[in-house]
Parts: structure tokens; sequence; C-alpha cells
């Protein structure tokens, strides 16, 4: 039979690319996919049901031209907190005056707007601090009435009508999920995502929320961008499926020289768990304008790479930006750049976490080292919902993962998962079977080659989730092997 070598990364940090009006016809989303995305990201806080649903259609139809899983994260607005409007539609405010928020939906001034969000109020108390328009102004609760603020504005500028309101400073009696988010829900799921990425979480009840509405068909993903949410930064790890260090809002509401600490601490904290992983928001921010990146962009990209992170996101980049091309394939390059190098090896061996004290902890450890000491072209995994496959990628082991599974949306699903190159593959019933089946899929996929060694993991007995406890060497090729399956 001759090879069949379809469509392969040659890097294990996988791509977010987020799609919008540069980005949403057939032809691009095709162009994005083989310069390097991965993932498809849709921003339900732009856009309509039907150009989601459009989008979703194509992605599945690329699919089966391309004969590869492709992820796609449906990324809810979340409880969005803005000002009212105001007469002339902006006023300039200066430092050191005072400035009212309050419950009254006559437009405002340069004394007064109306604050839509009587919880802001109820929980601000003297002292508390507001950010408006994505933090460049500055304002300090004076004084509290039960329907108004009294503010000191601390830094002054131009505000304008419906601009954004942070509240680093308090947890909001609010739910992650709005009544929008919801009816967007309701309406995506059926369609089939791997991962619903939850903005503006506070507390790990509001992923216990989202979760509880996803029911088993996505990944929840939550967005890491509220100081909140980091001060509950293990809790909420312990419920969510995977994580985004959302950069954007958290750099609004965490002073800037904190957020490559905050970034470090997820991306550390995640891995441990074996939890994937997503650095996000502004990683070439100027390529929305331009054909190539700032040299601080690529090494900010770069870090994230070093950090262990599984994977990259681009945002405005991709989705409105004038070079949405470009800057997939200039993502790609940095990530495979960067893995070329031996300090990257190094340091990723260095930063592995200490082995899951359960069998199949160890026996991913001793995967990730087996294949290390013989040289294996690939370690094969065997899984149903994925957790046999995370395992091993939370090794970060020097040989490719080739992650077989009998069902279609967790072969999605591990789109985003760190070195994971996944394909549907019916479940085995004997050890034999098994090894044939990944020897097989090793060769087609231009993994190995015939007489080249390969480790293999699975949970037996086979198909039933949670079970990893077996694994075996194999070599491409051995008739005795693939005389089965």
């Amino acid at each position: 039979m001759p090879q069949r070598i379809p469509l392969r990364r040659r890097r294990r940090t996988k791509v977010v690319a987020t799609l919008g009006p540069a980005s949403s016809t057939p032809e691009m989303i095709e162009r994005l996919f083989r310069a390097g995305a991965d993932v498809f990201r849709l921003n339900f806080s732009h856009g309509s049901h039907e150009g989601h649903a459009a989008n979703i259609a194509t992605i599945r139809a690329l699919e089966k031209k391309v004969g590869r899983p492709i992820g796609i994260l449906a990324d809810v607005q979340g409880p969005k907190l803005r000002v009212g409007k105001f007469g002339g539609g902006r006023v300039q405010l200066q430092t050191g005056q005072s400035f009212r928020l309050d419950l009254s939906p006559v437009p405002g001034d340069s004394r007064r707007v109306q604050l839509p969000h009587p919880e802001i109020i109820a929980a601000a108390g003297i002292g508390t601090t507001l950010l408006l328009d994505d933090g460049k102004l500055r304002l300090r609760v004076a004084r509290k009435r039960e329907d108004h603020l009294e503010t000191e504005v601390v830094v002054g500028g131009p505000l304008s009508d419906r601009k954004g309101v942070n509240v680093p400073d308090v947890v909001l009696p609010i739910p992650a999920l709005t009544e929008k988010d919801r009816a967007d829900l309701d309406f995506v799921l059926p369609l089939g995502i791997e991962y619903i990425g939850l903005s503006f979480v506070q507390r790990p009840e509001d992923v216990a929320e989202a979760k509880a509405i996803a029911d088993g068909r996505a990944w929840i993903m939550v967005k890491m961008e509220k100081p909140q949410a980091v001060e509950n930064l293990d809790a909420i790890l312990s419920l969510t499926d995977c994580v985004m260090v959302a950069r954007g809002d958290l750099g609004v509401e965490c002073p800037a020289e904190d957020v490559p600490l905050i970034q470090k601490r997820i991306v550390r904290a995640a891995r441990s768990r074996g939890l994937p992983v997503v650095v996000a928001t502004q990683m070439l921010e100027s390529m929305i304008s331009a054909p190539a990146p700032t040299r601080a962009e690529a090494s900010d990209v770069a870090t994230a790479v070093f950090d262990g992170a599984d994977a990259v996101m681009l945002s405005a980049e991709s989705a409105a930006g004038q070079y949405p091309f470009e800057a997939v394939n200039m993502m790609d390059r940095i990530l495979s750049r960067v893995e070329g190098d031996e300090g990257w090896r190094r340091l990723t061996d260095a930063a592995r976490p200490d082995p899951l004290a359960t069998t199949a902890g160890a026996i991913a450890t001793a995967a990730r080292q087996v294949a290390a000491t013989i040289g294996a072209q690939a370690i094969a995994t065997f899984t149903s919902t994925g957790s046999t496959t995370l395992r091993v990628a939370r090794e970060r082991p020097s040989s490719p993962i080739l992650a077989l599974t009998p069902e279609e949306n967790t072969a999605r699903r591990l789109a985003v998962v760190w070195g994971a190159h996944a394909l549907t593959s019916a479940t085995p019933h004997s050890m034999t079977e098994m090894v044939g089946r990944a020897t097989r899929a090793a060769s087609t996929e231009g993994f190995a080659n015939r007489g080249d060694e390969i480790v293999v993991t699975a949970g037996v007995p086979f198909g039933q989730a949670g079970t990893t406890n077996a694994l075996r060497v194999a070599t491409v090729g051995d008739k005795a092997q693939d005389k089965k399956g």
C-alpha cells in the first residue's frame, strides 16, 4: 500500500486563530489552516449566529478535505460592564475633579453619567478603584449612596458613550454567564464545538455553572482575566478542562508589571495538573496593520513557548487585521524556530512537573522515559476521552504524540493539546490489535518507517475511560504484530 502522509505539523505548540471579517471566507479559512492554525476561535462578542454557523460548516467541510481534526472555540462575551451615554457623546474628565456614577438614564455630562449596574454600586466601598475605557481613566470612590457613587478622578482623559468599566478591587455578585451567553450556548452547542471560552470568571462556581450547561458536549476553557480568578486559581483549575491566559483584561485590572509573572504562574499551575493552557492577546498586535511583527512581539511569543504553553492565540490579527494569513504564518514560523533550539529542549525538561502519583501518571512518565532512551519515533496513545494523551503531553516528551481515539469529538478536542497529532481509530480489543493499529498509523501518518520503534500506551480493558495502565514498545513493520487489527 502506498504511504499516505497527510498534513502534519512539525511543531508541538498549537495555534489558535480568531475568525472575523478578515477571515471568514472558505478560501481564507483553508489558507489559515494550511498556514498553521490548529483551532479556530469564534468570538461571540461580535458577529451573528448565522455567521458563526456558516464558519462552523466551513471548518467541518475543510476537515473532510484535509483529513485532519480541527478544534473550534466558542468564546462567549460574559458580563460586559459599561457606562451610559453622554449628551454630546463625549466628555473630558479632569484629574482631581468629582464625578458621579448613578442609575439615572438621563444622558451624562462632565459631572455625571449613568452606571447601569446596581451591583457595582452595591459592592463598591470607600476607596474602591474603577477603571474606565480599558484602564485609560481611573476613578476612586470617595462617597457612596444607595443609588450612586461619588468618585474622584485619579487619572483623567476623554470618555465617550458606552465605554467599559472594570472593578479590580472587589468580587462582583454577577454570574460569568449572561442571558446572551446562555442563548449563544443554546445555539452553538448542538452544532458541535470543542471548547467554550468562559469570560470574566471570578469564582469556582462560575466554572461549575458552565460545565452543567455544557454537559460534556464541550470542554470549558476558563479565561483568566480577573484578579479574583487568579486568587482562586487552584480551585478554578480543579474544575475546568483547560485555561486561557487572557492578558487583555488581565492587564487592565492588574499592574502591567505583574502580568508576566501571573502568566508564568498560570501556565505552571495548569501544566502541573495536565490541563491545556493557551496564552492569548496582543501576541502579534502590530500585524493588524503591518506585514511583520515587532521584535518584542516575536520574543513574547517565544516566551510563551519557553514557559510551556500548549497553544498561543491570535485575536484581531487574524479576525480583523490586514494580514491574517501572514500573522498565522509568522506565528507558525516563530514556534517552529523556538522548538528547534537546543535551549528550548533543556528548559522544557528542567521545568517538567513531578510525576503524578497514580498508575496512569507513572505510565505516562515511563512512556516518555522509554521513548527518550530508545529514540522512539512516536508515542502512540489510545484514548476515548483524551485523558491518556493529556497525561503524556504533560510530560512534554521529545517524541511526537500520536493520539488514537474512536471518538471524533475527542480527536478535535486534542487539537489544542501540546504535541498531539490526533486520529480517529476504532477501539482495539487486544494488545496485538492495539500495537498493529499504532504501528500502521505511525507509518501512514509519516512518523516512522519500517524497523523504527514506537512506544504505545493505553488503558486495559480497552474503551474504559481513565484506566491508563499499559505500555508496550513496538517495531513498525513487524508482521507478527501487524497480522491482526
